[in-house]
């Protein structure tokens, strides 16, 4: 099941992504306007558009989902390996999709504070080193503590 879901929401991401589709989408919406003076602009003129956009946004929501999650996962293990294979990288911040937002938004004011000492000037080598051991941490057990400001 999970494999053909897969290929069909692969497919019909590849399928609903293109020009044509977008043309074939604006056709049918024009050939609905123009419909509207046919059917005396009824209720039911209107209903036949808003159920089909309807179900077509609901279940293409669950299909995009589908494929940024495949996107982003496949991004995260190239990113890795890339880190890992490159000499002298530093690796500690390779997990970092773990965290939860209080974290990283922390994480993100700890880099900020660290960008603005290095644009004066100061050495910030030994607090990459300890924002590292922070977010190793973190990933160990739970915790970050605030150490460089």
């Amino acid at each position: 099941m999970n494999e053909f879901f897969r290929r069909f929401a692969q497919r019909v991401s590849d399928a609903t992504g293109t020009p044509w589709s977008f043309m074939l989408a604006f056709g049918v919406i024009v050939v609905w306007a123009l419909t509207g003076p046919i059917f005396d602009f009824s209720d039911t003129w209107q209903l036949v558009i808003n159920t089909g956009t309807t179900i077509v946004t609901f279940l293409m929501v669950f299909l995009i989902q589908n494929t940024q999650n495949r996107d982003a996962k496949a991004m995260h293990l190239k990113l890795d390996e890339l880190l890992r294979g490159v000499q002298g990288a530093r690796t500690g911040l390779v997990d970092l999709e773990s965290l939860t937002d209080a974290e990283l938004e922390q994480l993100q004011e700890q880099f900020k504070a660290l960008r603005e000492r290095a644009a004066q000037g100061a050495d910030v080598t030994g607090d990459l080193r300890e924002l590292e051991k922070d977010v190793e941490d973190v990933q160990q057990h739970g915790k970050m503590e605030r150490r460089v400001a």
